[in-house]
């Protein structure tokens, strides 16, 4: 029995991806934790009445710069487009990383940075709130190593879809 379990937990530490996803006995990295208390903090100062556009813009811009210098990059581009794209959409952090809410307060789309849970690319997400159906299937998160011109005009188009 002893053997099975050195054998199971062999495997699991040798699965792609996984030497720096070390899971606590309740199921959740570290990271995953970190970002859980976050979105806590951030749903309690919401019920206070404690965000405004302006906290949002401050905390985003916060978070962003604590960010090493590729997905702070990534970061700052997509924060550049929101804004000139969607000017209604207010800034906000969402589990710790850059979102953007609309006038309900629901959170439209969000980058998640790569380094925050130690994978290899960043992420550009869509809440079930962006309108981004086609079909019976469609994509609502996207992988991100780079924000170039083609980029950012895909990113541009998605954030005006999921607005429509």
């Amino acid at each position: 029995m002893a053997e099975q379990k050195a054998t199971t937990a062999a495997k699991s530490a040798s699965t792609p991806g996984s030497r720096s996803k070390a899971r606590s006995s309740d199921g959740f990295t570290a990271e995953e934790k970190a970002a859980m208390k976050e979105r806590a903090r951030e749903a309690k100062a919401q019920a206070r009445g404690q965000a405004s556009r302006e906290k949002g813009e401050a905390d985003v811009q916060a978070r962003i710069a604590e960010m090493p210098e590729a997905d702070r990059a990534m970061a700052e581009r997509i924060h550049a487009i929101v804004a000139a794209t969607a000017p209604d959409l207010a800034p906000r952090t969402w589990y710790g990383m850059p979102a953007y809410a609309n006038a309900a307060g629901k959170v439209i789309c969000f980058f998640q940075s790569a380094d925050k849970f130690k994978v290899r690319y960043a992420t550009l997400g869509f809440n079930e709130e962006a309108n981004l159906d086609h079909g019976h299937m469609w994509p609502t998160s996207f992988a991100l190593k780079q924000v170039t011109a083609a980029e950012e005009k895909q990113i541009a188009a998605l954030i005006k879809k999921a607005l429509r």
